[in-house]
C-alpha cells in the first residue's frame, strides 16, 4: 500500500491534468457523485487544473443533504416526545427543517445527542432502560451495514427501547433519476469508491448500457480523482459506455459479501423521498417486516407534518448538478454555515459548504 502522500503528490496531479488536456477534443460534463470527492476537488483546486472544455457537476452523494425536510421534521417531533433520547451524527443537527433544526430542538429541551456510531446509540439504550433511544439512521450503502448490525444486535439481545429512524438512500436509482431528467447535462460519472466497496460494480453496468455513458469507480484523494477523470474522459472520447474500477486497491468487483448479506437480512428496498429530487422508486431501504418493531416511525405516533423548504434556496438544482452553489442568490449572503438555508451548506460533504470553505480561500489568495 502506498503512503497517503503519493495520492496527494502535486506533481503527479499536474501530470495527469496535462494528459487530460492532451486527450480531450470536445466539451464534456462529468459528475462526481460523492460529496467527499466534491470537497477534495474544491480543497485541492482540481477543477482549475482541468481544460476549460471539461465541466464538473456535483452530485447528490451527500446523505445529509438529500434527507428530506419531512424526515427532519419527523425527527424533531420524535425528539420532543417524553423520555426519548434521539441520537444522530453531528451534521444532522443543523440541517433545516420546516421551522427549526435538531440543534434548536435541543436548545428547547429535547434530549438530542451526537454519536459516532449506531452502536453507540444501542449502548446508550442499554444504559438507559427507562428511555426510548432513537438513532437517526442516515446514509448511502456505505453506512447501511453498521445500521443493520445495530438492529441485528438489538433484536438478538432484546433491547426493546432501541429503534432507528431510517433515511437510507441508494446511489444507482439516483443516477437513473438524474439521467432521466430533461435538464440533465451529465455525460459521464465518477462513482463513489466507498459505496462500491460495499456493493461492487454490477449495479452500474445496466446504467452504463441503457444511457450510453461511462462510469468510473473512483477514490477520494487528488490523484485518485484525477485518474478517474482521465479515464472517464478517455472513455467518452472513445465512445465507450462501460464501467471501470480505478480504485481497485479498495473496491473488489463483487463488493463485500458479508456486509451485503447483513443488509439484506435487515433491510428491503423501497421507494424513498430525496431532498431536491422528489420520490425516486426503489431508491432506499426500509426495515423488513421481521424487524419493524425497531422502526421509530411505527413506534411513535407522529401525525403527518406539513413540510416546506426555503423558496429561495436552489439546493435541489445543486444536488442535481444543474446549478453550482455560486449561482444561488442566497450563497454567502443569507446562507452561510452559521445560518444555513439549505442542507448542502450544513454538511461536511455538501457542495455549498465546500464552495464556501475553499473557493473563498482560493479567491482571497
Amino acid at each position: 500500500m502506498k503512503h497517503l502522500s503519493e495520492y496527494r503528490n502535486p506533481d503527479r496531479v499536474r501530470k495527469i491534468a496535462q494528459a487530460i488536456a492532451e486527450t480531450v477534443t470536445r466539451p464534456w460534463t462529468i459528475m462526481e457523485i460523492c460529496g467527499g470527492q466534491t470537497h477534495n476537488i474544491a480543497r485541492f483546486g482540481l477543477e482549475e487544473l482541468l481544460p476549460k472544455s471539461i465541466s464538473l457537476a456535483h452530485g447528490p452523494g451527500c446523505p445529509v443533504c438529500v434527507t428530506p425536510v419531512s424526515l427532519i421534521d419527523k425527527s424533531i417531533a420524535i425528539a420532543r416526545q417524553p423520555d426519548v433520547i434521539l441520537c444522530s451524527f453531528g451534521d444532522m443537527l443543523r440541517v433545516p427543517g420546516s421551522r427549526q433544526d435538531l440543534f434548536a430542538a435541543r436548545a428547547d429541551g429535547a434530549d438530542v445527542r451526537i454519536v459516532y456510531s449506531p452502536l453507540d446509540a444501542l449502548a446508550l439504550a442499554k444504559r438507559n432502560p427507562d428511555k426510548q433511544v432513537v438513532f437517526f439512521a442516515v446514509g448511502f450503502e456505505t453506512t447501511a451495514p453498521a445500521n443493520a448490525m445495530a438492529v441485528f444486535q438489538a433484536a438478538e439481545k432484546r433491547v426493546s427501547n432501541f429503534s432507528i429512524l431510517v433515511s437510507h438512500v441508494l446511489v444507482p436509482p439516483a443516477i437513473h433519476a438524474l439521467l432521466s431528467d430533461p435538464e440533465n447535462r451529465v455525460q459521464g460519472f465518477l462513482a463513489a469508491g466507498h459505496v462500491c466497496a460495499i456493493t461492487g460494480e454490477s449495479e452500474y453496468w445496466p446504467i452504463a448500457k441503457k444511457y450510453g455513458i461511462p462510469i468510473v469507480v473512483t477514490g477520494f484523494e487528488p490523484v485518485d480523482i484525477m485518474l478517474g477523470l482521465q479515464r472517464c474522459i478517455t472513455l467518452l472520447e472513445e465512445g465507450r459506455a462501460v464501467v471501470e474500477n480505478q480504485y481497485a486497491r479498495i473496491v473488489p468487483p463483487d463488493g463485500n459479501a458479508p456486509a451485503l448479506r447483513l443488509i439484506r437480512e435487515i433491510f428491503e428496498v423501497s421507494d424513498r423521498e430525496w431532498r431536491g429530487l422528489g420520490t425516486i422508486p426503489q431508491s432506499g431501504f426500509t426495515l423488513r417486516k421481521s424487524y419493524q418493531e425497531f422502526d421509530a416511525t411505527r413506534r411513535f405516533s407522529i401525525p403527518d407534518i406539513p413540510s416546506r423548504e426555503s423558496p429561495d434556496c436552489i439546493a435541489g438544482k445543486v444536488l442535481r448538478g444543474i446549478s453550482t452553489p455560486m449561482q444561488c442568490p442566497l450563497f454567502e449572503t443569507k446562507c452561510t454555515p452559521t445560518r444555513p438555508q439549505g442542507a448542502p451548506m450544513v454538511s461536511s460533504e455538501g457542495a455549498c459548504a465546500a464552495y464556501y470553505r475553499y473557493r473563498r480561500v482560493q479567491t482571497a489568495s
